[in-house]
């Protein structure tokens, strides 16, 4: 499609008349008639703002001329998992996985295989042929390559590390050490909990990239779910897949 085409789509399914969309990235209505007549195509600033109007890629608003892949794991990169940047700006760089609002998630590229490799298997790929496969191409990306560059000086390693210790300290039951923490985005973790009123609620919002991990409970059967960010800590327990989810804990920081 066309960037006219695509303009034209993204405003009638919002349901907007040109003159409302005109106000809403800062332009006029004939601005708007000339972009979807296919005269002129909106300037890099407004491009921005339609971005972050319909939650759509610049790539995808210029009708998609460039082959997306994070720059930091490698995944091809579609409208639904690019990051964000703090200002909720789309970031056509990284994944939710990778980067979220403005944070970078891995300083270990070892730490970062070990999570990919969980995925690759089972997709063609053994284990070592899954390692030798991203040990080779992650070098290559951007993030690795400028590291020092982006790099936070290991503060965001050290704020994993407060939240484990913090985990551990709370002693649940039948839950193992934890021992690392990994970005979870939250449309894949936002289980719908049954509260004791019958009321069934999500805790999450599916747009925001947390952390979190997997344990087997020590007793089998179920495993825990721990999923934590700078505000709260979230502990439950489910069967395989992700069903009959129970909230054991949700705690303020």
């Amino acid at each position: 499609m066309s960037t006219q085409e695509i303009i034209h789509e993204l405003r009638t399914k919002r349901g907007l008349s040109q003159d409302e969309l005109a106000e809403k990235v800062f332009v006029t209505r004939q601005a708007v008639s000339r972009w979807e007549n296919g005269e002129t195509v909106p300037n890099t600033e407004t491009l921005k703002l339609l971005s972050m109007l319909f939650n759509v890629s610049i790539n995808t608003l210029l009708g998609s001329p460039r082959k997306l892949v994070c720059q930091c794991c490698g995944m091809p990169l579609e409208d639904s998992i690019i990051s964000h940047n703090k200002d909720g700006s789309m970031n056509e760089d990284y994944c939710q996985w990778c980067y979220a609002d403005g944070t970078y998630t891995y300083s270990d590229m070892d730490d970062l295989i070990k999570v990919c490799i969980q995925h690759m298997v089972g997709q063609g790929f053994t284990e070592d042929q899954a390692r030798d496969y991203m040990k080779q191409m992650l070098p290559k990306l951007d993030y690795w390559k400028r590291y020092e560059e982006l790099s936070d000086g290991g503060q965001f390693e050290a704020f994993k590390k407060q939240l484990i210790d913090e985990i551990n300290a709370l002693h649940i039951e039948g839950m193992p050490k934890l021992e690392s923490l990994n970005a979870l985005v939250g449309s894949y973790v936002n289980l719908e909990y049954r509260l004791p009123s019958g009321t069934r609620v999500k805790f999450l919002d599916d747009g925001t990239t947390y952390l979190g991990n997997q344990l087997e409970s020590e007793f089998g059967g179920r495993c825990f779910g721990v999923l934590a960010n700078m505000d709260f800590i979230l502990i439950c327990t489910y069967a395989e897949g992700g069903e009959d989810p129970e909230l054991v804990l949700y705690k303020k920081r």
